[in-house]
């Protein structure tokens, strides 16, 4: 059954423990809160990752305010124009035109020329039925050296698909078929770049292939060089349906290597790998003891510095934060809160670990409106104690300095992902970091002017 999150009678939002936790449906879902961490990127700033392009946005003025400034805040606004829509739009009847032409004029004043022309549609648009792919295909038709590629700023439809996994198909819409190249492998679906460190490179590097990441992509050629890629592999499961298009699209191998945390999990995805890949079970064998190893031998350090300290994480620092908990408490560390508005059906084994071997965790959403009061309890530091926080809004909501600043898992994967993690949360626990100026910058790891 649904669960509403309550509060006392000072409006503090009060938890649920896991044993009381609907694992499917955890909580009301209605009115939201959005807790003022920035850090998660959005569809501005995961469309400035292809080189050459320009993105323009159609829509209300108010809804303009919000990616301007994004751009804005990235340094980047000759890369960005728009289209403001009037209420006339709306019963003109020329809503298609009203997008052609101001698209038209905004590229007819860029010089150079950018090669992509990325197009953001509004709710109105699609209130009103307006017809995508006729604006796309006449502005083709005006500009042949431009790829067009339909977006969506529509935040009212998120209950069909998020906005974050719409941008993800659009991130490689102008990607096509090319000639096979069998050593040419392409991460794909995340907005950070792919750790060179991490496991999965080195079995990519030992397998003597290399690899396309956008993060990498000086212009728009190299960008369309993933056309020619033989397979492709996502750690996001937010870029499934992008990665079926893509796939299909430009005939490559699509392998989901999910960024789990639980050992026994990591050690099947990387033997799946590197088979794929072609390694032997000995090469394989040879990458995972010696990343096992250093995993458990920072996880040691870090339970030496850090002993019992609270721990609080976040559904921002990593897609699968049950079965870090689950790590964590396995390794003695006591981790007491999570925050998360829902949970993947593929991390319910450690749902149910941790209800077992850990059943007063609390669980707290992030989006109930009831949170807007919790960073401002004057006793949430766990009686005093210091807190180590995992994640932006795990921070802003315990208002603790200590916390490891990461998002979408930083571009680690595998055992490295753990040891790297694990001297993350040393750091974090020696060195306090400025809350407020730290989670104000909008995409981790993007430019900031701030």
């Amino acid at each position: 059954m649904l669960k509403a999150l309550h509060t006392d009678e000072n409006r503090i939002p009060q938890p649920i423990t896991i044993k009381e936790l609907d694992y499917d449906n955890p909580f009301y879902e209605g009115l939201q809160y959005n807790a003022p961490a920035r850090g998660v990127w959005n569809i501005v700033h995961t469309g400035m990752l292809i080189p050459d392009s320009h993105q323009v946005y159609v829509c209300a003025q108010g809804c303009l305010r919000g990616v301007i400034l994004t751009a804005a805040e990235m340094n980047s606004m000759e890369r960005m124009s728009w289209v403001a829509l009037r209420e006339s739009d709306m019963w003109n009847g020329e809503m298609e035109k009203r997008v052609i032409e101001g698209t038209r004029h905004i590229v007819e004043q860029l010089s150079p020329r950018p090669r992509s022309i990325l197009i953001y549609l509004s709710c109105m648009h699609m209130f009103e039925g307006c017809d995508f792919k006729m604006i796309t295909d006449e502005l083709s038709q005006m500009f042949p050296g431009i790829d067009f590629v339909e977006c969506y700023m529509i935040p009212t439809m998120r209950k069909t698909m998020s906005p974050d996994a719409m941008m993800k198909i659009s991130l490689y819409e102008a990607v096509k078929k090319k000639e096979k190249d069998p050593d040419l492998v392409g991460l794909v679906g995340s907005n950070l770049p792919f750790d060179k460190d991490s496991d999965l490179q080195k079995l990519i590097k030992c397998a003597g292939k290399r690899v396309w990441d956008i993060a990498d992509c000086k212009n728009y050629d190299d960008y369309l060089e993933l056309g020619s890629a033989s397979m492709l592999i996502s750690n996001l499961s937010v870029a499934d349906p992008a990665m079926k298009q893509l796939s299909s699209r430009i005939d490559a191998r699509w392998i989901k290597a999910p960024l789990h945390l639980n050992e026994r999990k990591i050690r099947d995805s990387i033997l799946r790998l590197g088979r794929e890949l072609g390694l032997s079970d000995t090469e394989i064998n040879d990458i995972q003891d010696s990343s096992s190893l250093e995993a458990l031998k920072a996880l040691n350090e870090a339970g030496s510095v850090i002993g019992r300290t609270p721990i609080v994480i976040d559904y921002t620092s990593f897609p699968y934060i049950m079965e870090l908990a689950e790590l964590l408490i396995a390794y003695g560390f006591n981790v007491t809160r999570l925050y998360s508005d829902g949970f993947p059906a593929d991390e319910r084994d450690a749902y149910e670990w941790v209800k077992e071997n850990r059943p007063e965790l609390e669980i707290f959403p992030t989006n109930d409106p009831a949170m807007r009061y919790k960073a401002s309890n004057t006793d949430i530091q766990h009686d005093g104690c210091k807190v180590l926080a995992i994640g932006q809004k795990a921070a802003y909501f315990n208002n603790t300095p200590y916390f490891v600043d990461i998002v979408e898992g930083g571009g680690m994967y595998g055992y490295q992902a753990i040891a790297k993690l694990a001297k993350l949360m040393i750091e974090a626990y020696n060195e306090p970091k400025e809350i407020k100026k730290t989670i104000e910058h909008k995409g981790w790891s993007c430019e900031s002017c701030l």
